[in-house]
């Protein structure tokens, strides 16, 4: 970022006499007069030459007075100077050659033709030039006129030191005002307050904390409220609750018909600052009551923290005593609530399992009912049959091996043996089907007994 520089501006202020003075001593000094041989003077002598011809142009003469009450500017001057000058006629001063040049008949300020040397008359007088209307320039260049340019340079640098002190000056005046209207002044008010006016106040603070007995909503919120049991974020609810009805109207208008929160803050010994009037509105006592009761809590480690601000001491126990018993009072309705809504619940799922209890009895009876007396049982001896069959197979086959081991074996006996399992086989095998046939209710005997599992 490139930031264009700044340059301080000051405005010097310059008389206007001391303005003109510099320009006709710069017209002065800009000169370049020359010797009688028409040589240029050097600069020094210059400035000396022409505190010479003032000085030589001092003595009392009427004649130059008049000239010098004229008010002739520099260059009318310096215009009459060269051209005595160029006719060569003696003079000590500007004035002098102003009053030669008149004397002669010539005009020193005729602009038609300075070379002309004729002289032009009117009904026999020679024409002069009339009188000038005095400028702003004084007529009589004085000493400081022809000034150097170091003395020059040092009244500007003065003039300069001059405008900044007056304005160093004012910015201080201007600081000094501001200082003291908006530090002095409220500091002083402050003071005076606080040491003749305003009357003394008393903190109370007090801590409590929000316990709950055991016991939880259940479901996925009670495992939660287990698992953050005895922490203080297990209270966090009931405490924000409870710091929501300190801090409102409602507990202040209590506070005020138990304790007398009005009446206190209406006693004529309080500053008319911290002053209620004695018929105040329940609107400029709750805001009195916000800025004199502080309530915060501290989830780490669950307490709720209470500052309350009187003019006495007893009176602010008694007011925080107050606030604990509603803070209590709230907290027990919330658990009343919360007991409730629980107990609520269990009834509501108390009732509905004994229907669904009435229902699957009566869809147990409906069953036993249309298809047979014991379902179960009856299943029962057949998976027993089964079991029997499949014994005697295995014992079946156990002899029939050992008769095989035999080098020569009876066959009738082999035969036989072999006979007995695919009887048996197929009896498993029917009395199979039989428990998967369809019954008169069109369900299956498995079918028939998942039914039942499900109704009891």
């Amino acid at each position: 970022m490139t930031m264009k520089p700044k340059a301080e501006k000051y405005r010097i202020r310059k008389p206007a006499a001391t303005a003109d003075l510099t320009s006709q001593a710069e017209t002065a000094v800009s000169a370049s007069p020359q010797t009688e041989t028409g040589a240029e003077i050097p600069d020094k002598q210059r400035i000396v030459q022409g505190q010479t011809n003032q000085q030589q142009s001092v003595p009392n003469d009427p004649i130059l007075d008049a000239i010098r009450q004229e008010g002739l500017n520099a260059r009318q001057l310096r215009t009459a100077r060269r051209v005595a000058e160029k006719h060569g006629l003696p003079f000590a001063s500007d004035f002098e050659a102003v009053k030669v040049l008149r004397d002669r008949g010539i005009d020193p300020f005729q602009r038609n033709n300075l070379m002309d040397m004729v002289t032009t008359k009117q009904d026999g007088k020679i024409s002069l030039p009339q009188k000038i209307t005095p400028s702003q320039v004084p007529a009589e260049i004085s000493k400081e006129t022809d000034m150097s340019p170091a003395e020059r340079r040092a009244l500007e640098v003065s003039q300069i030191q001059k405008d900044l002190g007056r304005r160093r000056r004012r910015n201080i005046f201007f600081l000094t005002l501001r200082l003291i209207a908006f530090i002095l002044l409220p500091t002083f008010i402050a003071g005076y307050y606080y040491v003749f006016v305003a009357s003394p106040m008393y903190s109370t603070k007090s801590s409590f904390q929000i316990i709950k007995s055991g016991g939880s909503s259940g479901g996925g919120a009670g495992g939660l409220r287990g698992m953050l049991a005895g922490t203080g974020f297990a209270t966090t609810t009931e405490a924000i609750a409870v710091q929501t009805f300190l801090i409102s109207k409602t507990a202040m208008i209590r506070l005020d018909e138990d304790a007398g929160f009005k009446q206190h803050f209406s006693a004529p010994n309080i500053d008319p600052i911290h002053q209620l009037e004695p018929n105040a509105t329940n609107e400029s006592a709750f805001k009195v009551y916000k800025k004199r009761l502080k309530i915060g809590f501290d989830p780490k480690e669950g307490m709720v923290n209470m500052e309350g601000i009187t003019a006495d001491p007893q009176t602010g126990v008694e007011f925080s005593n107050a606030l604990i018993t509603y803070g209590e009072e709230v907290v027990d309705g919330l658990s009343a609530r919360s007991k409730e809504n629980q107990v609520a619940d269990a009834k509501k799922a108390l009732d509905e399992a004994m229907e669904e209890r009435r229902l699957a009895q009566e869809s147990l009876i409906d069953l036993q009912s249309s298809t047979m007396l014991d379902p179960e049982a009856y299943a029962g001896s057949l998976r027993g049959q089964i079991s029997s069959l499949e014994q005697q197979i295995v014992e079946k086959k156990i002899e029939l091996d050992s008769l095989l081991d035999n080098l020569r074996p009876n066959k009738s006996r082999v035969d036989g043996v072999r006979s007995d399992i695919d009887r048996l086989n197929s009896a498993r095998i029917e009395i199979e089907e039989k428990m998967q046939a369809p019954l008169k209710s069109g369900m299956t005997l498995a079918q028939l007994l998942a039914r039942i599992q499900m109704a009891h």
